[in-house]
């Protein structure tokens, strides 16, 4: 079993809390998008520990675009020497809107294509494959050298994970269909009996693909399953 703990947003602790965490045996350190920003103490946390994996839960998708989020998610990863998470979630309407004034619709549909648009970036940046992203919401068709960081950052340990979370069916099916794993909330815990059901519908993999657990890895968020078998 893991078990992950928070670290808060106080940059000021963020350092030594993640090495104080990392010294009792925590799995992985987490911070949240709330009042500050969740990527800054992760940095902190990577400089000051060697093993425990790091994420976000999670940070505010919409209120960023893919190639903002693919930029920090390389340099936490390669800081950090691979233990970097990348946590995703919608938020709703009003605070995307009138908070962050960022344009919302169609979230589940609006998520699927912000993962696929992260890592068509992150391919064309490790592998150099040419970004020619065209989506509903996103498009990604630039990439010069001067702005494409140098493949070896990542040559020995690879992208970022990518979780998601959510809430209903929607935002499930699409952890299943673009395999993430994905942490949904006690509420849709405890009136959806089957989540793991809806990742097979959507991702096209049978049961026995489907890894499903009860999950102390978040304080605030209770199951996750992956869609990859992996």
């Amino acid at each position: 079993m893991k078990v992950d703990g928070g670290i808060g947003t106080d940059l000021a602790q963020a350092g030594s809390a993640a090495r104080e965490a990392e010294e009792a045996g925590y799995s992985g350190i987490w911070t949240a998008e709330t009042s500050h920003d969740p990527f800054f103490p992760l940095l902190l946390a990577a400089e000051h520990t060697e093993q425990v994996e790091l994420g976000t839960s999670i940070a505010v998708a919409f209120a960023r675009n893919p190639m903002l989020l693919a930029n920090i998610g390389w340099d936490l990863q390669a800081f950090s020497k691979g233990r970097f998470i990348l946590g995703l979630g919608s938020q709703i309407k009003p605070h995307i809107t009138k908070r962050f004034s960022m344009p919302w619709s169609h979230p589940a549909a609006r998520m699927r294509e912000m993962i696929l648009a992260i890592r068509a970036i992150w391919d064309c940046w490790l592998n150099g494959t040419k970004l020619e992203f065209r989506g509903e919401f996103y498009t990604h068709t630039l990439m010069t050298p001067f702005f494409t960081p140098d493949p070896a950052d990542l040559a020995d340990v690879g992208v970022p994970k990518i979780f998601l979370a959510g809430v209903g069916e929607l935002m499930t099916e699409v952890a299943g269909e673009v395999c993430v794993p994905f942490r949904s909330a006690p509420a849709q815990n405890a009136r959806s009996p089957a989540p793991v059901s809806t990742a097979t519908r959507s991702s096209g993999r049978s049961r026995t693909s489907i890894r499903a657990e009860r999950s102390s890895r978040s304080v605030s968020m209770l199951s996750a399953f992956s869609a990859c078998g992996r």
